[in-house]
């Protein structure tokens, strides 16, 4: 029972060395699996391990990952001193002081506000330490949103059988209903030759012949047949494992197909009512199966 819906949301979070990670995970409909990551610098050489890591329970779908990281040491920056450009830039200030005869007011502050003196580098971490953070949050993330697409999936699930009841219910008053339908036009059929031919006797092999002609034409139990077989497929299906939204949207179709065959045969207002229901129902089951990976 775990048809999933490719609709989803979940947040992990791991609290590690004063720092904060936090991972959101967002799914929506898409016919195949298409990711778009948002990552601190240092994690952005994980994207493919990343892929990987989601595609284990993500087949189909848009999916947006954002990874973000708080608290003392965020920015994982450095910040170093230009010793040598300090120098220059307090030998320079001295030399102006010296030509315009000013007295020497140089301060750390002035210095250190001249370009380039104080710089903010990447501060180096482990790759390996790094990934352990990272995998940890967005499994977190992933687990928990793999938790509301199966609970969504269950809903899909229990609504489709309800639909998949009444179309297999309406194939059997149709099914129930064609003998009589048959009766009823092979009856209309011989009242309209009577009809047109008056007192003339009609051929009952003749007769027969039309009847069996007529019943060919309207002969709908090859489509019954194939629609009870879909919807065994159909529910089999339901029960999988497996990623079976592709498979259930052709199975849709090849209904469809067999309810405009089976409307076409039967040209009754009774049935062509019927019919319009089931198509009614596929198309409802059409639009939810939209949600199914």
């Amino acid at each position: 029972m775990s048809i999933k819906s490719m609709t989803g949301f979940g947040r992990g979070e791991v609290k590690s060395e004063g720092r904060t990670w936090i991972a959101e995970l967002r799914c929506v409909n898409n016919r195949y699996f298409d990711l778009k990551t948002r990552l601190p610098k240092n994690c952005t050489m994980f994207e493919e391990p990343l892929r990987k890591l989601l595609s284990l329970k993500l087949q189909r779908g848009r999916v947006d990952l954002v990874v973000n990281i708080s608290g003392e040491g965020a920015d994982l920056k450095q910040v170093k001193v230009n010793l040598d450009l300090a120098r220059s830039y307090h030998h320079a200030l001295a030399e102006i002081c010296a030509a315009l005869e000013l007295s020497d007011q140089i301060t750390v502050s002035q210095i250190a506000s001249m370009p380039d003196v104080l710089a903010r580098e990447q501060e180096n971490e482990d790759p390996e330490a790094v990934w352990l953070q990272l995998e940890t949050v967005v499994r977190e993330a992933l687990d928990r949103c793999d938790e509301m697409r199966l609970q969504e999936g269950q809903v899909l699930r229990d609504d489709l059988e309800s639909r998949l009841n009444q179309f297999a219910a309406t194939v059997g008053i149709i099914e129930t209903a064609i003998p009589s339908l048959l009766q009823q036009r092979q009856r209309t059929l011989e009242e309209r030759l009577e009809k047109l031919l008056g007192q003339v006797q009609l051929d009952p092999a003749r007769l027969a012949q039309e009847v069996a002609i007529l019943a060919d034409k309207t002969d709908v139990t090859e489509e019954i047949v194939r629609l009870r077989c879909h919807i065994g497929q159909f529910l089999a299906f339901l029960k999988e494992k497996a990623a079976v939204g592709r498979k259930l949207d052709f199975l849709v179709q090849e209904f469809l197909r067999e309810v405009n065959t089976l409307a076409s045969k039967i040209n009754d207002p009774g049935v062509a009512h019927l019919t319009v229901e089931l198509k009614s129902e596929l198309e409802k089951m059409r639009e939810q199966i939209q949600n199914i990976e």
